[in-house]
């Protein structure tokens, strides 16, 4: 089965991106045919500068080989350098009535997120998604509850293309992953870059001590000496992901033997320790190294999309001119 899935470079990788995705494709990669990207195009719907986003395109795919994603068993590549994925986003806007992607929920919640650049881009984001899935012909895409929608859109919009043309594309299908979902530093809401409650992976230790220090804890808990409440304290529900023994320790917090401070130390250091070997590889790949591994993959990825748009064009009744190499 071919596997599908990107990621936006909208800053350093955190552990909301790997425990919701990355560590996913990790397992997936060993047993499928996996295309992973890094979705520059995407970026540019919410920052439109793609200067801005240099550095963070080999912050990412850096971070992406560091955490496991072996460039030698996926194909990892990034998303403008296979432009034949905006010739299919305009074709298959063609084949999309407006009605389906106006009732994609997702659409209100990021034009609230970025209330000065609501743009097209960010209303037809599903049409690309469908592109960079249905570019490379993709039949498992893993996703979490917030992309269902998109992705049951994909699906549609894949159906009525077939249907109006020829039957070019396999229909998609989301693998769901069950991913405890954790919240960010704000004990409020999922981990995001632009809301700032973040936890990083391949940072540095003092950067990520400072970040797990900054955890809003049991806010039912006014003084060390009071019993704690694990069960609704957020940095209790990272324990109970990242320890073995966590019951030990949410039994010390109800009966007050161990503070929320003491908590967030012992957490800071445990992620620390855990995730240094991620740390080590990311320090050894260089800009030019992961420069090469992008130019290859991207390379292998554009074979497919030119296959790909060969079938299209033709389906669609477009001149055969178009399919000329090199174009």
């Amino acid at each position: 089965m071919r596997i599908l899935s990107g990621m936006r470079p909208t800053g350093r990788f955190h552990l909301g991106n790997y425990l919701g995705a990355a560590k996913n494709w990790v397992e997936l990669q060993k047993e499928h045919e996996c295309f992973f990207f890094v979705a520059d195009y995407h970026a540019l719907t919410t920052e439109p500068d793609g200067h801005k986003a240099e550095d963070k395109v080999f912050d990412l795919t850096a971070d992406l080989i560091a955490v496991g994603i072996d460039p030698t068993r996926s194909v990892l590549y990034l998303q403008s350098k296979v432009p034949e994925v905006a010739e299919l986003t305009l074709l298959l806007s063609m084949v999309t009535p407006l009605s389906w992607v106006q009732r994609v929920p997702t659409f209100k919640q990021m034009a609230k997120q970025h209330p000065d650049n609501v743009n097209l881009g960010l209303f037809s984001y599903p049409i690309l998604q469908g592109a960079d899935i249905l570019m490379v012909k993709g039949v498992g895409v893993p996703v979490g509850k917030d992309q269902l929608a998109h992705l049951e859109l994909v699906r549609e919009v894949t159906r009525k293309f077939n249907r109006t043309y020829a039957p070019v594309f396999p229909e998609p299908r989301a693998l769901m992953t069950e991913t405890n979902l954790i919240k960010g530093t704000d004990g409020k809401q999922r981990m995001s870059k632009t809301v700032g409650n973040i936890i990083g992976v391949t940072d540095d230790p003092e950067v990520i001590r400072k970040q797990v220090l900054s955890m809003v804890t049991d806010v039912k808990r006014p003084r060390r000496t009071d019993p704690g409440h694990p069960r609704t304290c957020n940095v209790c529900a990272y324990y109970k992901l990242f320890f073995d023994d966590w019951e030990h320790y949410w039994e010390l917090c109800r009966k007050a033997q161990i503070g929320c401070y003491d908590k967030k130390k012992l957490l800071a250091e445990r992620l620390i320790e855990l995730f240094r070997p991620f740390r080590e590889v990311r320090a050894e790949l260089s800009p030019g190294q992961v420069s090469a591994i992008l130019d290859e993959g991207s390379e292998k990825a554009r074979e497919v999309a030119s296959r790909t748009m060969v079938e299209v064009r033709q389906a669609v009744g477009l001149p055969s001119y178009l399919n000329a190499p090199g174009r």
